[in-house]
């Protein structure tokens, strides 16, 4: 299945099917003339995939070189950046040289904030290995590494060439990781697609899911696209796409990165905020449950003992979506369908209660 993002200044097509990574080079070849590439990836990816994928490339033509980083959030920071900076000058990459992307939401996030970043940009493909970057952190030209203050707090808005998604990818994958990808796709579901929300309710567990994850990994993705494509620069309809994420990042800043995944976060951030808009009457009475229903079916989180109020709140203050003394957040109309809500900073302490 191939479904192109078309941008006003860039078009691009996520390409998703089953044994699709073994043909990389080729993949490649159709969007990239033979040059270096230098592939990103982590310490669990590359042993899985890492040369299948670097000789397929050379395969095709291309001359790859590979630099591995740690796995987990903590790698998602400035100072490895420097390290692949400096990694890519002694290779001698140059501005018609590109980077591919190998591994989950970390790997692409970092990877995409390198190759916007160096020599003022150059070129690079996203290739996701992990359900939760399939549907959506490789799609969209987000990019970031986090700091001490806040996750995300530093990256740019950057294109890929191209997403290559091949959900075989997904048979390795731990259970804990496959959950974490099913968060943002309960998250899809939950702010713009009542029929992917029905088709979640008949599945039984996470191991069913994976059965129908093609259809559902493209029902995400052509979510992802549409809001991409009305708001690139994340000034409006793309915001709905941050539900859960304004308290699930700030948990994640506060209890360590690593400590809690992205997905238990977003989980425990859908809930939270749901429930306390469903106190205050601006999400309809019984949406909490029929949420937390589904967060609970998929064994994700629903709260946090680590839970701390000043600290989250603190953390919120540092929140990119944070503009002149006000916040946006997203609350659910119903099931299928959310609206951005801007209040003032103030007030993110009582959904906090």
């Amino acid at each position: 299945m191939k479904l192109t993002v078309t941008l006003p200044n860039h078009a691009y097509d996520l390409t998703i099917e089953k044994g699709l990574l073994s043909g990389i080079g080729q993949w490649a070849k159709t969007l990239w003339s033979p040059q270096k590439i230098v592939i990103i990836t982590d310490s669990n990816v590359q042993p899985l995939y890492g040369n299948k994928v670097k000789k397929s490339l050379e395969e095709a033509g291309f001359d790859p070189t590979t630099f591995v980083i740690d796995a987990g959030e903590q790698s998602k920071s400035l100072s490895v950046a420097a390290e692949i900076y400096d990694f890519l000058a002694d290779e001698g990459l140059t501005r018609s040289d590109g980077i591919i992307a190998l591994g989950g939401g970390v790997v692409g996030d970092l990877a995409g904030f390198v190759a916007s970043t160096y020599m003022r940009g150059i070129h690079f493909l996203q290739v996701p290995t992990t359900l939760l970057a399939q549907v959506d952190s490789s799609i969209g030209g987000k990019t970031a590494v986090n700091t001490k203050k806040a996750k995300n707090l530093v990256g740019t808005f950057a294109q890929p060439d191209g997403v290559l998604i091949d959900p075989d990818t997904l048979n390795t994958l731990e259970v804990r990781r496959v959950r974490e990808g099913i968060a943002e796709i309960i998250k899809s579901a939950a702010i713009a697609d009542e029929e992917l929300w029905q088709k979640l309710e008949i599945l039984t567990d996470e191991h069913d899911l994976l059965v129908h994850a093609t259809e559902i990994i493209a029902a995400c993705c052509k979510i992802k696209r549409k809001v991409v494509e009305e708001d690139e620069l994340d000034n409006g309809v793309r915001l709905l796409l941050n539900f859960g994420h304004t308290i699930g990042h700030a948990l994640e800043n506060t209890v360590g990165y690593g400590n809690l995944t992205h997905g238990e976060g977003v989980a425990i951030g859908m809930s939270q905020i749901t429930r306390i808009a469903e106190n205050k009457q601006l999400t309809p009475t019984g949406t909490t449950k029929q949420l937390n229903k589904m967060i609970q079916k998929f064994q994700l989180p629903i709260q946090s003992d680590l839970w701390d109020q000043d600290q989250l709140y603190l953390a919120l203050t540092h929140d990119k979506k944070a503009r002149g003394g006000k916040i946006n957040i997203i609350l659910l109309e119903t099931i299928g369908k959310a609206k951005i809500v801007r209040i003032p900073i103030e007030q993110m302490k009582s959904y906090l209660d």
